[in-house]
């Protein structure tokens, strides 16, 4: 690997005001690139774009390849998203880490062994003994006691939604059981189960320039986590007709780039302040009333319990300064509407979680802000593709999911999740209660990491007490690995093609620009080889190496258009896309148009065809229909006796400019500028411990400790903790207790009670 010195780094990456590195010119990054430079061998341009953020923005590359080899990354002009950060950069060292998974490998020692003893073994012998395995179980107990899971990369879950349903199994999870789905959740509590609706919705969205008039970023820092919407708010901001609203624990730099005002709110208390915020439009009559008495249900139960929440009480609660409060109240006040909320994919990682985040996402129809230029927008003719650029009817989720619903493992505990869930994704947070109770036996991961749960140890024993666990990745991570029986290399992003790139109606055809390392395959080509090798050749082609090719057809052929559209067709298009026209104009409030119900009638999804304050599903399951505020389970108000020895709120796993979740740790133009966990804590907090920055401290809660590097920082709010998660040595998720939102499943990753201490 070149040695380019973190100077030299930042100096290549030409640091951006969002915090992050942009790229703008070509880098010379290949291990061998001195090698490469003064070689004659001519130089290939490919496309192709980036994963390292999580999959969701898809930032555009150029690749130069020399001799087969990616020799450097430009940025690719005319892409949708084409902001390359320091990740991106750094995806050449994932690509050539000397500690890639090569071959299928076998454990010849017990699974948990910390010296599993890895054995190479052929794909022959991988797919006939997952086969065996898999078949052997489906035929003792059924096949819905199998398991199919996918953590990161994400790409690969409408293939795995096919094998999962093929088999038999409902039983198809992801990490989005800790991430995204709790968002969309929320919003289908609001607006109806209608997918395309909900997930226009989910996390809002930023400004439109000239025509929004408030935008509140709730709980949310796009120059460390989303720099491509940076952009899109700074565009918004520098417009000066958006005031802006941060709400967040921290003093981020989205706080410095944008705020009029920031509430350094206390963590998990974020249900209240929506409710004040509602209650103060209501008082003032600064709603929409004919949005809300023509579409909304449960106005007045909902105006009534709001009410409760008056500045003074708000402000106690949330340890919020009355005087800041009703600065952001009066913007709200003063601006008017449409608004929006911009939040984060994961914001509801509390124990009150969804009606907290309802309670937020209630103000957007509270003041006729949804689906009006400068609101919230619902995307206009949603084509048939599903949340990963596949189709429905190729992950099979619309014709077999419906004849295996009733199997899921995750009815019994989460429900409302379960009817609402129209793709099938199961909650997976109560696995070892699956596995423990023999719901569950065998599993195959995509991707997966045993960190993501609270008190992980857990989930390694409940992989461990699996008859069987196959998992696929690019890595061997003992954290998770030692607990499965076999793990197979899966190909990188640049060594692979599916699934579709799809942004709005344009539709691009990633193409290979490398072979995939070793005996890598992609994730796609593996779902295809296990579904022939179980028996269903037909479904899957056959498998082989032109699996991802045979799904990408399938999912154009079932791709409900006009004017089909072939693999020829976006071969011929490349590196540019296929672009779908709208059949009409672009409409507004669809929903009086009766765009939004598959009936055609007015209105929206929900129980009452309307917009629900007040849910009518919830009510049906039982739960407080109202978007009701609760405190945090364990918190300074609700446990003052745990309070009493752990007098910290503990917040973790806000996003870092450098790393994605656990990624990237090991590639070392990123982990030179966190190469250890670090514990961040305010300077009064830590004077009051006799703490000094760098010191190595012990951060305890009622469920475990661990030590890890102090950071003085005025960025955390006084009275809280702020830790970084993915640590496999300092895994803080190990800290978190197991008080899970009882409509969501989703773990308190943003609230709980610790203490720091020297070590």
């Amino acid at each position: 690997m070149p040695k380019i010195s973190r100077r030299q780094f930042l100096k290549l990456t030409a640091a951006s005001a969002a915090g992050v590195a942009a790229a703008n010119t070509g880098f010379f990054v290949h291990p061998d690139y001195e090698a490469l430079a003064v070689s004659n061998a001519p130089e290939e341009v490919k496309y192709s774009h980036c994963v390292m953020c999580n999959h969701g923005p898809r930032c555009g590359m150029k690749l130069i390849i020399k001799e087969g080899k990616v020799y450097r990354v430009e940025k690719r002009e005319g892409y949708p998203n084409n902001l390359i950060c320091a990740k991106g950069v750094s995806a050449i060292q994932e690509l050539y880490a000397p500690d890639r998974l090569l071959y299928p490998m076998k454990r010849t020692t017990p699974k948990g062994s910390d010296d599993p003893k890895w054995e190479r073994i052929t794909w022959d012998e991988a797919l006939a003994t997952i086969a065996e395995k898999l078949n052997e179980i489906k035929s003792k107990y059924g096949a819905e006691k199998v398991l199919f899971s996918t953590g990161d990369p994400k790409e690969p879950r409408s293939a795995v939604q096919r094998l999962a349903f093929t088999f038999g199994s409902p039983n198809m999870g992801t990490e989005s059981s800790t991430c995204y789905k709790a968002t969309e959740l929320a919003t289908k509590l609001l607006y109806g189960p209608e997918w395309f609706t909900a997930s226009s919705l989910a996390t809002g969205a930023g400004p439109t320039p000239g025509k929004t008039k408030v935008c509140i970023i709730w709980g949310n820092n796009p120059p460390w986590s989303a720099p491509v919407s940076y952009n899109g708010m700074k565009t918004g901001q520098e417009s000066g007709t958006v005031k802006y609203i941060v709400v967040d624990p921290r003093i981020t730099p989205t706080v410095h780039a944008f705020a009029d005002v920031h509430l350094q709110i206390r963590p998990g208390t974020d249900g209240a302040l929506a409710l004040c915020f509602a209650n103060a439009l209501i008082e003032n009559d600064a709603y929409d009333k004919d949005f809300v008495e023509n579409w909304t249900h449960g106005f007045e139960e909902y105006a009534a319990y709001a009410k409760e929440f008056t500045l003074e009480k708000t402000a106690e609660i949330c340890q919020i300064p009355q005087e800041t409060l009703k600065k952001a109240v009066d913007i709200l006040l003063t601006e008017g509407s449409p608004i929006v909320c911009k939040s984060s994919a994961a914001f509801p990682h509390h124990t009150n979680g969804i009606n907290n985040y309802r309670a937020i996402m209630s103000l957007i129809p509270l003041t006729g802000s949804l689906d009006v230029p400068g609101g919230l927008k619902i995307a206009d003719e949603p084509l048939n593709f599903d949340e990963w650029q596949m189709t429905f009817e190729f992950a099979r989720s619309s014709d077999l999911l419906p004849q295996l619903d009733h199997l899921r493992v995750d009815r019994e505990y989460f429900p409302v999740w379960a009817d609402t869930d129209q793709q099938g994704s199961v909650q997976l947070n109560r696995l070892p209660e699956y596995v423990e109770t023999g719901a569950i036996k065998a599993c195959v991961m995509f991707g997966g990491n045993a960190m993501m749960w609270p008190q992980s140890h857990l989930y390694q024993k409940a992989f461990q007490d699996m008859e069987f666990c196959v998992a696929a990745d690019f890595y061997i991570r003992p954290w998770t690995h030692n607990y499965v029986d076999m793990v197979l290399p899966a190909a990188m992003s640049w060594e692979r093609s599916c699934p579709l790139t799809v942004f709005g109606r344009k539709i691009f055809l990633r193409e290979p620009v490398v072979e995939p390392a070793g005996e890598a395959r992609s994730d796609y080509r593996i779902c295809c080889d296990i579904g022939t090798a179980l028996g269903y050749s037909e479904e899957f082609w056959g498998g082989g190496e032109k699996s991802e090719e045979n799904c990408i057809r399938e999912s154009l052929r079932t791709l409900k258009v006009d004017t089909p559209i072939t693999y020829e067709d976006l071969q011929a298009a490349s590196p540019g896309p296929v672009e779908i026209p709208l059949k009409g104009e672009p409409q507004n409030k669809k929903y009086e148009l009766g765009l939004l119900r598959p009936d055609g009638k007015p209105g929206f999804t929900t129980p009452t065809g309307k917009v629900e304050f007040v849910s009518e599903i919830l009510r049906e399951h039982g739960f407080d229909p109202l978007p009701t505020y609760n405190e945090p389970v364990q918190s300074p108000v609700s446990t003052p006796d745990v309070y009493k020895e752990y007098p910290l709120i503990m917040s973790s796993g806000n996003r870092v400019p450098m790393y994605t979740h656990s990624k990237e740790r090991n590639l070392p133009w990123l982990n030179q500028f966190m190469p250890e966990p670090i514990v961040r804590l305010n300077p009064e907090d830590a004077a009051e411990r006799n703490l000094k920055d760098g010191d190595m401290v012990k951060l305890r809660s009622p469920y475990g400790e661990l030590t890890a590097k102090l950071e003085i920082s005025v960025m955390i709010k006084k009275g809280v903790i702020d830790m970084f998660h993915g640590w496999d040595k300092a895994n803080v998720n190990e800290l978190i207790s197991r008080d899970f939102d009882p409509i969501s499943g989703f773990p308190p990753f943003k609230e709980g009670l610790c203490q720091v201490e020297k070590a």
